[in-house]
């Protein structure tokens, strides 16, 4: 580690604030900055930092282009990071829940996604809670419409009005097990209501999950577009880390992958880092 200053007193890894990328040798060169300290880091292309350096600025960069606006499922839009829909496929495939529960649908793309899964499965079906919205981006007909429908309940409402929530609970069986997926308003309060309301429907072992909590983070460290200068603490990662201090008996623990021959890139490339909570 080369330092630029030697008031490194902090342990935590720091912001990430340049990066230099080397093929003709091979190396990447990393430069985080924390309120009192700069230090600068040369990884090999092989070395795990170095994805790692490389997938933060892959991720602002893609906000900034709006890459994750730019697919479908089964025809219809989902904004997801390709590689958070493939991890989230080996959770649903391994332990196949009885029920996914998803806060915030748009334009159902995800919920598309999740029903596909579960015809494959055999097994399954999805609910969808969603806000009222204005006509223009209400498409609650196109998804009634879909072939997959048949596997899909949608409840009209804020998640976390407490008729909504009683309308989802009578939904689902006492011993039914639940995959949460929180991706509705993402403000830490409305998200940490939202696990309040429903984290009773997860059975132990089985998975919440908090998305998009770091690129709000990531982009509001660089004010980036599009975001809101609180995002640094007012977004569903800091609503994950209230909950689990609340609840000892879940805690944050992103899935370990079901295949992997890389050399331990941890969570890699993902929207949802910190956002997979499990009960214990």
């Amino acid at each position: 580690m080369t330092l630029d200053s030697d008031r490194l007193t902090e342990t935590r890894p720091g912001l990430l604030s340049r990066l230099v990328v080397d093929f003709d040798h091979a190396i990447v060169t990393a430069t985080r900055r924390g309120e009192q300290w700069l230090a600068s880091d040369t990884h090999d292309f092989a070395d795990r930092e170095a994805f790692e350096a490389i997938a933060t600025a892959w991720l602002r960069i893609a906000w900034d282009v709006k890459h994750q606006w730019t697919f479908t499922w089964a025809g219809r839009p989902i904004i997801q990071l390709p590689e958070d829909l493939v991890r989230v496929q080996e959770v649903i495939w391994h332990l196949e829940p009885d029920v996914i529960l998803e806060t915030g649908v748009a334009h159902g793309g995800s919920l598309m996604f999740y029903a596909t899964i579960c015809k494959a499965l055999g097994h399954g079906e999805v609910i969808g809670v969603e806000l009222p919205r204005s006509p223009e981006l209400d498409h609650r007909d196109a998804i009634r419409a879909h072939p997959l429908s048949e596997l899909i309940t949608l409840v009209h409402g804020d998640s976390i009005d407490p008729q909504v929530v009683d309308q989802v609970h009578a939904l689902i069986g006492e011993a039914e097990s639940v995959l949460l997926l929180c991706d509705s308003a993402h403000s830490k309060e409305h998200v940490l209501r939202e696990l309040e309301a429903y984290h009773d429907l997860v059975q132990p072992g089985g998975y919440a999950v908090v998305q998009d909590g770091f690129p709000m983070r990531l982009v509001a460290a660089h004010h980036g577009p599009r975001s809101e200068s609180d995002w640094s603490w007012n977004n569903p990662l800091a609503a994950a880390e209230a909950f689990v201090f609340a609840h000892p008996e879940w805690r944050i623990e992103p899935p370990a992958p079901l295949f992997d021959e890389s050399i331990g890139l941890g969570e890699g490339i993902t929207h949802w880092t910190g956002g997979w909570l499990r009960r214990g």
